[in-house]
Formats: structure tokens, sequence, C-alpha cells
């Protein structure tokens, strides 16, 4: 049984071989994240620096966002399941097929919060707020109310 188990393993190295070195080391330094508006389907103001992945194809992305004082995102919902890590300021966050600020839970550095693939849910910020969205791609955000939508290209 010993012997069955080392040789999967080791055919298991030979096929796949190690991973490129792009997948096993990657530091950015906070003075070199690299701000960028955020796309078109998100109320503007926001910011969004890509860390890690490609968020428009298949496969683990990694964003960071820095949202203003007041920023709101109305209530949507992702074919992926989204993971949201705060890393300063108060994201407030409830579930819901409209913002409801009375319904919302507010989550300060290191708060969490996961959104099953499909769930709807808002969130709104209390002074500045930078969180990291964690996810499998293609990212996409449909809202629930088409008009929310401000790139003006309402998905059905």
């Amino acid at each position: 049984m010993k012997r069955l188990l080392l040789a999967a393993v080791a055919l298991g190295t030979v096929l796949v071989g190690p991973a490129p070195a792009m997948e096993t080391h990657n530091i950015i330094k906070a003075s070199a994240i690299q701000w960028s508006p955020a796309p078109p389907q998100l109320p503007k103001g926001a910011q969004v620096a890509v860390v890690y992945g490609d968020p428009g194809k298949e496969g683990l992305y990694i964003i960071l966002a820095r949202m203003p004082d007041g920023y709101a995102i109305p209530a949507h919902w992702h074919n992926q399941v989204e993971n949201v890590t705060v890393l300063s300021g108060t994201f407030n966050v409830g579930m819901g097929g409209k913002l409801d600020k009375s319904k919302g839970e507010a989550l300060g550095p290191g708060g969490f919060f996961s959104s099953g693939s499909k769930m709807q849910h808002f969130a709104w910020v209390t002074g500045e707020t930078v969180i990291q969205v964690t996810g499998m791609g293609p990212f996409d955000i449909t809202y629930v109310d088409p008009r929310d939508d401000a790139s003006g290209v309402a998905k059905n």
C-alpha cells in the first residue's frame, strides 16, 4: 500500500510538474499597489487593485477595493462565491433585494463576509474602507434592479 501511494505521488509530480514561480511567490508592498478606477459596473468613486490572477478570466483572483466614506453598492448578486475581508474602515453588508441600511451588519478590520452564488446582497461603507475580495473568475455582478448598473449595460 505504501509503495502504491509513493508511486501515485511520484506520477502526479511528473505529470503536473512543479508550480510556476508566479503561483508560488508573489510579494507586493503596500506602497507599490497600483490603484485604478473601479470597473464601470460599480458606482463611481471606488478604486481597485488586482493583486493576484485576472478577475476577467477563469481561476482564482484577489482584488483590493478602496471606497470613500458613504460609498454604497446597491443590491446585486454574483454567479460565483464572493469572499470579502475588511482591511480598514467599516464595511456594512446586508442580505436582500434592496439596499436597506437598517438591515445591514457592520464589519470592521478583520471582519469577513462570504456570499453564496446568486445570493442577493448589498453594501455600504462608513469612513474610507479597504476590502480584499477573493473569488473564482470570471468576476461578474448582476444588479437586482438593472437601473443600478452604472455601466448602462443591464443584464437580464
